[in-house]
């Protein structure tokens, strides 16, 4: 097994989670890599769905920083803008999204906006940009972060992108007409949400983590699954395709799980 790095590991257990045939809401950084990665591997027939108004139902030819790159654009299937974009997503065109956030709690809402200390210093965050409308218009939509106790807390300083609120019913009662979060992937571990009480429970450890760390590392007592398994490690395959995409490791070097 060729040896890999955290941030491989994350976008590979991203691209897992796309299925054959999906409209895809891209996102920066990590999932674009998990995009193509899908998209040459068990889901050829995804279709790639970009905040830029850009649609890709083949991948780039070559790899790729951000979204809006020339080699993205080249034989694209839609140039369009941003609001065409945020357009398919009102319709309810997208099956799954991924998004990330300063800080999580147990019920998968997310804050962008505001960190607030003890000491009632406040410290201002990007904001919402697009988060918000993926939490809320997607299918489903997938969360990726480090996983570091700051960030995994009870209960978020303010809820920018909502997942289940406070727990069953909330997005039915908030008038949320479409799936909300369906996992969490960390640098830790992944997650999914019980379907009862939309607690995030605790799936599978990545290899060499233990329960412990996890919870050391989390805001809360952590739900775990009674079939809790090491997440699957990226096959030789996978790891090839990865770095073809990303040959200096911008996005997936050793260093670069900091802003997941």
């Amino acid at each position: 097994m060729t040896a890999y790095t955290a941030a491989e590991l994350m976008v590979t257990a991203a691209a897992r989670k796309i299925r054959n045939g999906e409209i895809v809401f891209v996102g920066m950084r990590l999932p674009l890599l998990g995009f193509l990665l899908a998209k040459c591997t068990h889901a050829p027939r995804a279709v790639g769905v970009y905040e830029l108004g850009i649609v890709r139902d083949n991948p780039s030819p070559r790899p790729i920083l951000t979204m809006g790159d020339l080699p993205n654009l080249y034989q694209a299937a839609w140039l369009a803008d941003t609001g065409d974009a945020m357009a398919l997503l009102q319709q309810g065109a997208v099956d799954i999204s991924f998004i990330g956030g300063a800080q999580i709690d147990r019920y998968g809402n997310l804050n962008t906006t505001v960190i607030r200390s003890s000491n009632g210093i406040r410290t201002r965050l990007p904001g919402s940009g697009g988060a918000c409308d993926l939490a809320c218009l997607a299918g489903r939509h997938m969360i990726i972060m480090a996983h570091e106790k700051r960030r995994f807390v009870a209960r978020v300083d303010y809820v920018t992108s909502p997942g289940f609120g406070r727990g069953s019913g909330w997005r039915q009662q908030r008038g949320l007409p479409r799936g909300g979060p369906a996992g969490v992937i960390t640098t830790l571990g992944c997650f999914s949400f019980d379907p009862q009480t939309r607690e995030m429970v605790l799936d599978s450890v990545h290899p060499d983590v233990d329960l412990e760390t996890i919870q050391a590392h989390t805001g809360w007592p952590v739900a775990v699954s009674d079939r809790l398994e090491t997440t699957p490690a990226p096959t030789d395959e996978e790891l090839a395709i990865l770095r073809r995409f990303d040959p200096d490791g911008y996005w997936t070097g050793p260093r670069r799980t900091e802003n997941a």
